[in-house]
């Protein structure tokens, strides 16, 4: 999840504060409440310059919400707001690091969305403001991307089971949102508009067995991502492609000194192009260990072998500037890097 404007070179090393978070929860009634989140994040900031750029250090409220229910009397809830879309399962096994389905299908957007909990089985449809949205949801309004219609939407469902003795359960879900990301034309830039809308599907399960984690998600585009074919030769061979992503994890929970230990292993991967495109795939693999010193304290470290490079901005070519017929993207690549640091919650 670091951006690279801030390496140059083929090495780099940084000892930096990754980011910051301050949220307040606001519980008005045992059926209403509100959340605010305000983010300082200046390592994945898409603002222009370095991480001592003011632009990439500025505080954003990342989601805010109000939300109607008590689960306690009712399985019915609503929320209003800006809130993560209930698209697949993006969290992680890592200690700190995100696996790339989070990277690929995550949204966040404006919407309104309503959730079903009850026994086990969890339903949420939202209803997301259509054009470019703050991540991963794009469909167009009246040929723009102003998000001035409710022109898009989210649904999941997933379902928990009891597999009988403490910590055991089984989770199978399912995910489908009307316009994904990946809709733009060639040259592909952030927020772009879209002629038509390209939908998205995943499916994905999790499973606690004791101390074992394992989690695997499997997520893709319905139609091809027109933005990946380059008119421009020598890359207008490789044709347009669909985008899809897995992620497969597993962690182990033990203790060391009466502190838990968590062990973790996980590979994921982007694939956006055809074979021998340069920007076929990306994945990566982390190894990861996380301490807890305190219940709201841990370290962590974790190896990251990262194969590939798919800047999902002009992703095919076409970086203002450059020959048209020329990427950045390089499905070759290899990256390793080490990441120790301290988790800090209050």
């Amino acid at each position: 999840m670091r951006q690279p404007e801030n390496q140059i070179g083929r090495t780099a090393s940084e000892a930096v504060l990754h980011s910051a978070q301050f949220s307040v929860t606001a519980n008005i009634e045992t059926w209403i409440s509100a959340y605010a989140e305000a983010l300082w994040d200046p390592e994945q900031s898409f603002g222009a310059g370095t991480i001592t750029s003011l632009n990439r250090n500025e505080l954003q409220l990342r989601r805010g919400y109000v939300l109607l229910g008590d689960l306690d009397e009712f399985p019915v809830y609503l929320m209003l707001g800006k809130i993560d879309s209930p698209f697949g399962q993006t969290d992680t096994v890592n200690p700190f690091s995100l696996a790339t389905d989070w990277h690929t299908f995550s949204g966040l957007s404006y919407g309104a969305l309503l959730g079903y909990s009850s026994n086990g089985l969890n339903v949420t449809f939202e209803a997301v403001q259509g054009g470019a949205e703050f991540r991963g949801l794009n469909t167009p309004v009246g040929g723009t991307n102003v998000p001035s219609s409710l022109n898009n939407y989210v649904i999941d469902a997933n379902y928990t089971l009891s597999l009988g003795g403490e910590d055991r359960t089984f989770l199978v879900g399912a995910s489908y949102e009307a316009g994904s990301s990946y809709c733009q034309s060639f040259p592909v830039a952030h927020f772009d508009s879209c002629a038509v809308s390209n939908p998205a599907y995943a499916v994905y399960s999790a499973l606690s067995w004791g101390a074992f984690r394992l989690k695997g998600e499997y997520a893709e585009t319905v139609n091809v991502w027109p933005g990946t074919f380059n008119p421009n030769p020598p890359l207008n061979v490789f044709p347009a492609s669909k985008v899809s992503s897995f992620d497969l994890g597993g962690k182990y929970i033990t203790s060391v000194l009466g502190r838990e230990l968590d062990l973790s292993v996980d590979y994921s991967a982007l694939i956006a192009g055809p074979a021998g495109s340069p920007w076929e795939q990306q994945s990566q693999a982390v190894f990861g260990a996380g301490y807890f010193i305190r219940p709201n304290v841990k370290l962590f470290s974790e190896v990251v072998l990262v194969h590939g490079y798919e800047p999902l901005m002009f992703i095919s070519g076409g970086i203002p500037g450059d020959p048209p017929g020329q990427t950045d993207s390089n499905a070759h690549s290899n990256s390793q890097i080490l990441l120790t640091g301290i988790n800090l919650a209050l």
